[in-house]
This record gives structure tokens, C-alpha cells and sequence, in this order.
């Protein structure tokens, strides 16, 4: 279809043409948006979880977007008469060359691509990575910080994080190892905790299960060492181990039972 204008002919073909593509990669993107948003957003409802939805929800429709204005830029200049052949082979071979350029960064993205889409950790999940332990504050395409309880912050390149322990996966396991002098009886001093484990059952912050008492452990040089754990959530272990240790030394000091220490006696020879 032509039409005249100011004695100039004009070809309306390609210009329609080129409204339909919009029209359509436009469709097709808002499409493809719902069905990702609606598949990915199923299942459980946490910030964290929330958090790596959007994640993967802005790279995949970012990717789906920059992919449609391609093939419909190509298009369009096709239906006005360009050579679309050696701007595909173009495209290529600049492709080839920046993948050249920036393999740690394409490794790095994969990577944290990886990371989100399998859940290997989340922010506020605490890790472990080359001996640093510490909390999850950023977790991007690129890369994770990881902040310990010093306020140290660590950045670390995704591709990188191929080895590390997720300590968040999991409930922990709190231990106490305590002394008591060779002298008191075992009886009673199991006595002595089981009750405090029933007096404490369901009473402390953060605990998962009922408080254990295992008993004697080793025979030290200086005292018999008892343990008492109990499972706790991730990471709570240390504050439930401190409470413990403060209830069982009051215990103890109420039922007379004797915590042994270091002694220095001094002879005064004559």
C-alpha cells in the first residue's frame, strides 16, 4: 500500500509491518512475564525466599526482553529492505569476542545464576567459606557478601563459592561439656541435671527438643565431664550453650555439688 504526500510516494507496507512486531513481541513478553512470575511465586512465603524470586524473576524477564527487541529489530529492518543476514552473523561473531572478554564475569553469572535458582543459600543464611563464617547480607548475579559477628564484610565473586557449608540448612546442636569433682556421687549428679533438663524442657528460646542428658563422657585428670545437648534452630546453638552452662553451675551449687578448679598448694619447708 503507497500513498502520496507532498509529491513524495510512500511505502505504508513496512511501516505497518513493523507496528504488528511491536504489537506482537510486546504480546509475547507479557506472556511469558505472567507465566514466570505465576510458576516462580508458588510455594512457600518468606522474605528471603520472597527476595530470591525477584532475583531470578527481574534476570529471566530482563534476558526474555533484550532477546524480543532483537528478533523484532531485526525484523522490522527486514521488512525495510536490509540485508538481516549480515547483522545476524555480526551479532555472532561479537558475541564470540566480549564472551572472550569477560569469561569470569559470564562465570560469575552463571554461578549466582546457579545459586538462586537451586537455593544453595539465602540472604541470612550463615556460611562458611575458605574458613570465614559469616552471615549473608548480599546475594547478587555477580556477587555474595558475607558478614561475620566482627562486622567484617567479605565480597566474594560467585564463581568462586563452588565449596562451602551451609549452616542454615539445618537445625543445630547445642553441647555442654561440664566437670565435677572424682569425689561426688554419679548418681546424684545425674539426678541433678536430669531434673534441671525437665525443669528447662520447653522453657528455652530458640530450642527445637527436649534437653539430654548423656552422662559421664570422659574420665579427665581432674573431673568426671558430663554432657547435656539439645537441638536448637540454625545457628542458636551458642546463646542456648551460654544459658545452660549459667542454670547448671546454680544447680549445682544448690544441690552442693562440686564444680572442680585449678589449686595451687604452697609448702613453706624448713
Amino acid at each position: 500500500m503507497k500513498v502520496d504526500i507532498f509529491n513524495m510516494t510512500i511505502d505504508l507496507k513496512p511501516i505497518l509491518y513493523s507496528i504488528v512486531y511491536i504489537i506482537i513481541g510486546i504480546v509475547i513478553y507479557n506472556v511469558i512475564r505472567g507465566i514466570i512470575v505465576r510458576v516462580l511465586k508458588k510455594g512457600k512465603s518468606t522474605k528471603y525466599h520472597n527476595q530470591r524470586v525477584e532475583t531470578l524473576v527481574t534476570l529471566l524477564l530482563n534476558i526474555i526482553k533484550y532477546i524480543i527487541v532483537i528478533i523484532v529489530t531485526i525484523s522490522i529492518l527486514g521488512t525495510f529492505g536490509v540485508n538481516v543476514t549480515s547483522i545476524v552473523a555480526g551479532l555472532g561473531i561479537t558475541t564470540a569476542i566480549i564472551g572472550l572478554a569477560f569469561q569470569d564475569l559470564a562465570k560469575d553469572l552463571i554461578a549466582g545464576f546457579s545459586i538462586i535458582t537451586e537455593g544453595q543459600y539465602e540472604v541470612g543464611d550463615t556460611i562458611e567459606v575458605d574458613g570465614f563464617i559469616g552471615q549473608v547480607v548480599f546475594l547478587g548475579l555477580k556477587t555474595t557478601r558475607i558478614r561475620n559477628y566482627k562486622g567484617q564484610t567479605k565480597i566474594i565473586a560467585n564463581h568462586y563459592l563452588d565449596k562451602l557449608v551451609n549452616y542454615s540448612l539445618n537445625n543445630s546442636l547445642a553441647i555442654v561439656d561440664v566437670g565435677v569433682a572424682y569425689e561426688e556421687d554419679a548418681d546424684k549428679v545425674e539426678k541433678v541435671l536430669n531434673e534441671l533438663a525437665s525443669k528447662l524442657n520447653g522453657t528455652i528460646e530458640h530450642t527445637t527438643g527436649d534437653i539430654q542428658v548423656l552422662g559421664i563422657i570422659e574420665l579427665a585428670d581432674s573431673s568426671l565431664v558430663y554432657r547435656v545437648t539439645v537441638e536448637t534452630e540454625s545457628m542458636q546453638h551458642y546463646a542456648v550453650e551460654r544459658y545452660l552452662r549459667k542454670e547448671i553451675k546454680r544447680a549445682f551449687e544448690e544441690s552442693k555439688v562440686k564444680i572442680p578448679y585449678p589449686q595451687i598448694e604452697v609448702h613453706n619447708g624448713k
